[in-house]
């Protein structure tokens, strides 16, 4: 395998998979199984903080899939374990992703037992994607879904990501910048995510370059003069003697022309009041107010209701590890194989049937009305099918689904459009009305 200790190799990523569905894959091809599978991917309920989730990664991993082939180190290293016949590892060094997959557009508000995505392929191409796509999507769909929280919890101010220092791993800090962006995020600190996903690149300084000098003003004069148009942390030592000395600073050279002042501890909205009310008396209205400091939606919405004068906020480690809730109950499963719809019956994990499709209705006010889970060729049903063609035959058909603006904007216009309910932050019921169709209601009683 390629070297690649701190991280995962794209060369790679063909074995980041559960050992099961090698030996599944295996006994497929010995048994001359090769009809054509659907799998279907969705979740069954919402974590309990959540009235809906933003489907987030789907398109990122259908192409990823498409390109994914077993090389001789890859081949190699399963030879070494002693599981897998030479024949059959044969088999997997012609091994590629020959099927179709359709997916959600980026970005799309998605609720329980909805499919995000459904692979129909070979059943042993279909069933080695299982984990890596289970691994792509719920990372993003988590980190969108809060992002987008803490977005509307905002009230239309900027949110930066500073989130890096604590993620899970190097692949959730940078992938989740691309999560971020979808969400509406403004910027994040984060250098190598924001420029591989086009995200804006914002920060400001820590307390140690305060701390490295010998005096607190001239350490945020000599940042500013190296950085003009900067935001300058002031709660080092004591804050609102922070803000006196950036106005001081400002006094003393006006072509310094900070552009914010930051609060990272204490009791942000009283400080900002204090910081807003000395910037105001100095004639510095220009300058802005930037709040961090672990903060999360419930906090900033809090602060806004409360008036505190915060012009954007930063946040971290509740975003960035998502800590109300981390995981979905993300599932890839079987839903028909040789052309016979297939249903699991175990107690609490059903899932639906054949192939589908996802119609989302609009109400006379211009909001989301309601979805219907259909069979995927169901005719005589209203609605916008959700459920597009992304790769075709082994070959991804739509990439402009999957582009970070249209994700984007997507959210935009999605959040203008979901019910009143479903976009508040506290936790509670904010019913939203996900239907069968007629056609896979019958399917299902009939299995």
């Amino acid at each position: 395998m390629t070297p690649a200790p701190y991280a995962v190799a794209d060369d790679d990523l063909v074995l980041l998979t559960d050992l099961y569905q090698l030996t599944m894959t295996q006994a497929y091809w010995k048994e001359g199984m090769h009809g054509r599978a659907t799998f279907s991917l969705f979740f069954r309920k919402l974590p309990p903080p959540r009235r809906f989730m933003l489907a987030c990664g789907q398109q990122h991993a259908a192409a990823l899939v498409s390109r994914l082939r077993f090389a001789d180190a890859q081949l190699d290293a399963l030879a070494g374990t002693g599981l897998f016949d030479d024949a059959f590892l044969v088999w997997l060094k012609g091994w590629h992703f020959s099927g179709d997959i359709r997916a959600l557009p980026e970005g799309t508000p998605v609720f329980a037992n909805e499919p995000f995505m459904e692979v129909e392929a070979p059943i042993a191409e279909a069933q080695l994607l299982e984990s890596l796509v289970m691994n792509l999507v719920q990372p993003e769909t988590v980190l969108a879904s809060k992002a987008v929280r803490i977005v509307l919890a905002a009230r239309g101010r900027p949110v930066v990501d500073f989130g890096l220092r604590r993620m899970h791993g190097i692949d959730a800090a940078v992938r989740g910048v691309r999560a971020y962006r979808a969400a509406g995020l403004e910027g994040t600190s984060n250098v190598l995510g924001g420029l591989r996903h086009d995200l804006a690149l914002r920060g400001t300084m820590a307390h140690s370059y305060i701390l490295a000098h010998d005096d607190e003003r001239e350490a945020l004069r000599a940042f500013a003069r190296h950085y003009p148009g900067t935001t300058l942390l002031v709660d080092t030592h004591e804050t609102l003697k922070g803000v006196g000395k950036v106005i001081e600073i400002m006094r003393e050279e006006p072509s310094l022309g900070v552009a914010a002042i930051r609060l990272d501890s204490g009791d942000l909205g009283e400080l900002a009041r204090g910081a807003r009310a000395l910037l105001d008396e100095a004639g510095l209205r220009e300058v802005k107010i930037v709040a961090s400091s672990g903060l999360d939606e419930w906090q900033i919405e809090a602060l806004l209701a409360e008036g505190a004068p915060i012009d954007a906020f930063g946040v971290g480690t509740e975003m960035g590890v998502a800590t109300d809730a981390p995981v979905i109950d993300l599932s890839y499963k079987l839903v028909e194989y040789a052309g016979t719809p297939r249903l699991k019956h175990s107690p609490g994990k059903i899932n639906l049937p054949g192939g589908k499709q996802l119609y989302r209705r609009l109400g006379d006010d211009g909001r989301y009305a309601g979805d219907v889970i259909a069979l995927r060729d169901e005719p005589g049903l209203d609605g916008e099918p959700l459920l597009r063609p992304l790769v075709v035959g082994g070959r991804v058909v739509a990439e402009e689904m999957a582009l970070a603006d249209g994700a984007r904007e997507r959210v935009r216009e999605a959040l203008g459009k979901l019910p009143e309910a479903l976009l508040a932050l506290d936790p509670g019921e904010a019913p939203y009305p996900v239907a069968l169709s007629p056609g896979l209601e019958a399917l299902r009683r009939r299995l």
